[in-house]
């Protein structure tokens, strides 16, 4: 009996861990989405505005690409750490 809670023990501390890191690659998954989102928004903000409000919006869909890629690499690593 005891070998078997142990067992089961374990099992739920491998089910959770799993259930952590796929919440968290998700999670990084969504930001990154929305980061990309707002480059897009600002990239086409920049390009139908005049100066200096053009080189703004370019600035900031720089920064959200930057946010984006920072999102994707949690995300894989989140996502390689799965089952592991």
């Amino acid at each position: 009996m005891r070998k078997l809670l142990t067992a089961l023990a374990i099992a739920l501390a491998a089910g959770s861990a799993a259930q952590a890191q796929t919440s968290t690659a998700v999670k990084e998954s969504g930001k990154a989405v929305a980061e990309k989102a707002k480059e897009a928004k600002e990239t086409v903000q920049g390009a139908v505005t005049s100066e200096p409000a053009k080189s703004t919006h370019k600035a900031k869909a720089r920064s959200h690409k930057a946010k984006a890629e920072m999102h994707d690499a949690k995300a894989k690593a989140a996502g390689d750490k799965i089952g592991k």
